[in-house]
């Protein structure tokens, strides 16, 4: 097996003359393993070795994170290196979890699903008394692969051999701290890298499972304005997208500053609240710092857009631009004036209008409200992720639990553009 192949080429990680005459094991062994608590300890490397379009990787997004952390969440940081070179880094997130925590009881007891209550109900009775530290490879507020990287000609085998090193490492350094780490997880792999990790990471006893797939939307090269996307529509849709405008023509969207987003942070919170309480099933809680911090530390590359009709503010939407690719953030709005205005969907089509202006090649919805994103043009994308108990026994019933537990959702897909 050819564990990795170097060229002059590849950066500023080059390999020392004998890096390639090592065999596999030979290679592994040689690896150093450090545990950071902080991403402030890792600066003097960290963003030299991560590329600048894997933002959710580079200090200014993880920093963020540490400073306005959602509820119960902690984060850490291993790197790998080779004779004193860095090949590799991962960043991980601890969230406590106890089963009856990420249910809401006031979203439950609205349904008018009678066979929801009772399976939502079972499942909340039977989770109840777990109690655990889960130590998660990748980001719980986000979807895709934002849990590690590598250098590039490393052998995926050996990526995923040494990653499962770098999360046993965290999880001794976090019990020298009093924190006992029970599950382990990482999220999320899209296909085409599944493919690559999936057998070596079951070898290594993790379960693969899928949760709600991510929503995309492609941006052809061809669409240089948001009239483009429209006429890439059929009528049906295009009609509908025209109608939602009008009825949205009393909406004001304004872009907010640090400043701004910073004296009007309850408010913004509130409203994401409202967004929050409508799930069933929630598996953090942000706080009133979090978009404040964004702003503060990635600048121009993140977007608040707060809404107004006439004096009132009716919600926000936030956007992140991550090389090519905009992530459609979180946002939150007044459910009481969201059906006469349709400002959910003039949100996403406002969001569809900045991936356009901002020239990104697509944009990624998350995994939420499928269907109405899937009419705006998004498609899914189906998610991988890995899970494994370090009890032996209780590793053999994760798969019982996470089938038990991901909720799914019935959605139609459709299709605005034409055939």
């Amino acid at each position: 097996m050819t564990f990795c192949k170097f060229s002059l080429a590849d950066s500023q990680v080059l390999a020392p003359p004998n890096f390639s005459k090592m065999d596999e094991t030979s290679f592994i062994e040689h690896t150093d393993i450090e545990f950071y608590s902080s991403i402030a300890d890792v600066l003097d490397f960290w963003d030299n070795f991560v590329p600048e379009d894997k933002l959710f990787l580079r200090s200014a997004y993880l920093q963020a994170l540490e400073i306005a952390p959602p509820q119960g969440m902690q984060s850490c940081y291993v790197s790998f290196s080779v004779e004193g070179q860095t090949i590799g880094i991962a960043a991980f997130q601890i969230q406590h979890y106890r089963g009856d925590e990420p249910f809401n009881d006031e979203k439950l007891a609205e349904s008018a699903n009678f066979f929801q209550k009772i399976s939502v109900s079972s499942q909340k009775f039977i989770t109840k008394k777990i109690q655990l530290n889960v130590l998660v490879c990748g980001s719980l507020l986000l979807t895709g692969e934002h849990g590690f990287y590598f250098h590039p000609k490393i052998n995926p085998q050996i990526t995923t051999q040494l990653l499962h090193k770098g999360i046993e490492k965290a999880a001794e350094e976090l019990e020298k701290q009093d924190i006992q780490i029970s599950l382990f997880m990482l999220k999320d792999f899209f296909e085409p890298t599944q493919k690559k990790i999936s057998a070596s990471l079951v070898e290594q006893k993790f379960y693969e499972f899928q949760a709600q797939p991510t929503m995309v939307l492609d941006i052809p090269q061809t669409w240089k304005s948001f009239d483009d996307y429209l006429a890439a529509m059929s009528s049906k849709y295009r009609v509908r997208a025209r109608r939602a405008f009008k009825k949205g023509k009393d909406i004001v969207r304004k872009e907010l500053n640090l400043n701004e987003i910073e004296e009007n942070k309850q408010q913004i919170f509130g409203s994401y609240q409202n967004v929050a309480a409508k799930a069933v099933f929630n598996t953090f809680t942000f706080t009133p710092d979090y978009f404040t911090e964004l702003k503060r530390q990635l600048g121009d590359k993140f977007k608040l857009i707060a809404c107004y009709i006439g004096d009132k503010f009716v919600g926000f939407y936030t956007t992140i631009q991550n090389g090519h690719e905009l992530d459609a953030h979180f946002l939150g709005l007044d459910y009481t004036v969201n059906r006469d205005s349709q400002l959910y969907l003039n949100m996403l089509y406002d969001m569809v209008r900045i991936g356009i202006d901002l020239g990104v090649h697509q944009i990624t919805f998350s995994r939420t409200a499928l269907e109405i994103k899937s009419s705006i043009g998004a498609v899914p994308h189906d998610l991988y992720l890995y899970t494994r108990h370090r009890s032996f026994i209780s590793n053999r019933l994760v798969k019982y639990f996470i089938e038990y537990m991901v909720p799914e959702e019935e959605w139609t897909p459709r299709s605005p553009f034409k055939e």
